[in-house]
C-alpha cells in the first residue's frame, strides 16, 4: 500500500518534515511594541518584520503603525491588539509573534487583560527604567531606556532598518525619531524624551512601540522547542 493510516492520520509520501521546517524558518519573523498612553498620551503599536539570519545580520522592516484616539479605553486596546495579532502572516512563520506590552505605569493590569485572552503570542511585558541593567523576575523584564534608544539607533544608522512609506503613520513616526533626543544629565543619568522631558512634550509613542519590538527582535531569544516564554 502507498498510502499508510496510523490512528486516522493520513501520511502523505510527498511530504518532507524537515524540508517544510526549513522552509519555514525561512519566513519572516514578527515582533510587536505595545506602548500605553494615559489621559493625556496616545497609546500605539507597532509590528516589526525580521527576515534573513543572525549570521548575515538580521534585516528589519516596519510594516504596521496604528495610533489609538486619546483616552480610548485598555479593554479596546486589547481587543484590537488581539485581533492584530491573530492574522494570518503574523501567525504563518514557525515562530509565533512577539508581543511586548508596556508594563510601567498603568501597564499591569493590561498585562492581566492580556493574560486572559486566547491570542497566540508570545506575551513579554517591558518596564521601562532609568537603571543601566537588563534584568527579567516574576515574568517581567525590567529594560533602561537607553538600551531601547539605542536599538532604535543602531538600526538605523546601520540602515538595517526600513519603515514603510506607505503606512498612514510613517509620518508621524518619522517625526517622533527626529524630535526623539538623548541626553546625559551632570550627574550621569540617562534622560531620553521627545523634548526636554521624558513621556513630556511631543508626543513619543510610535517610538517607543517600535524601540520594544526592536528590542525584542533582537535581545530575546524564543525557544520554540523547550517553550522558554509564557504561550497564550
Amino acid at each position: 500500500m502507498s498510502n499508510i493510516y496510523w490512528r486516522g492520520i493520513h501520511s502523505d509520501a510527498s511530504f518532507d518534515e524537515r524540508q517544510d521546517w526549513h522552509m519555514r524558518q525561512k519566513r519572516p519573523v514578527y515582533f510587536c511594541g505595545l506602548d500605553l498612553g494615559q489621559a493625556q498620551d496616545y497609546s500605539a503599536l507597532a509590528i516589526v518584520e525580521r527576515s534573513g539570519d543572525a549570521k548575515s545580520n538580521y534585516q528589519f522592516l516596519c510594516n504596521h503603525l496604528h495610533r489609538w484616539e486619546l483616552r480610548t479605553s485598555y479593554l479596546t486596546i486589547v481587543s484590537d491588539a488581539v485581533k492584530i495579532m491573530q492574522d494570518a502572516q503574523l501567525q504563518s512563520s514557525y515562530q509565533r509573534p512577539m508581543l511586548l506590552v508596556d508594563a510601567t505605569g498603568c501597564g499591569a493590569p493590561v498585562i492581566d487583560l492580556f493574560k486572559r485572552t486566547k491570542h497566540r503570542s508570545y506575551l513579554e511585558p517591558v518596564l521601562i527604567t532609568g537603571g543601566s541593567e537588563v534584568t527579567k523576575s516574576s515574568g517581567v523584564w525590567r529594560v533602561p531606556k537607553r538600551n531601547l534608544v539605542s536599538t532604535v539607533q543602531i538600526l538605523l544608522q546601520s540602515k538595517r532598518l526600513r519603515i514603510a512609506g506607505k503606512l498612514p503613520e510613517a509620518s508621524t513616526l518619522t517625526q517622533e525619531l527626529q524630535n526623539f533626543r538623548a541626553k546625559i544629565s551632570d550627574n550621569g543619568h540617562d534622560s531620553y524624551g521627545a523634548g526636554s522631558d521624558w513621556r513630556v512634550g511631543n508626543n513619543d509613542d510610535l517610538v517607543l512601540a517600535l524601540a520594544m519590538a526592536l528590542w525584542g527582535a533582537t535581545e530575546v531569544a524564543v525557544s520554540t522547542i523547550h517553550r522558554g516564554f509564557r504561550l497564550i
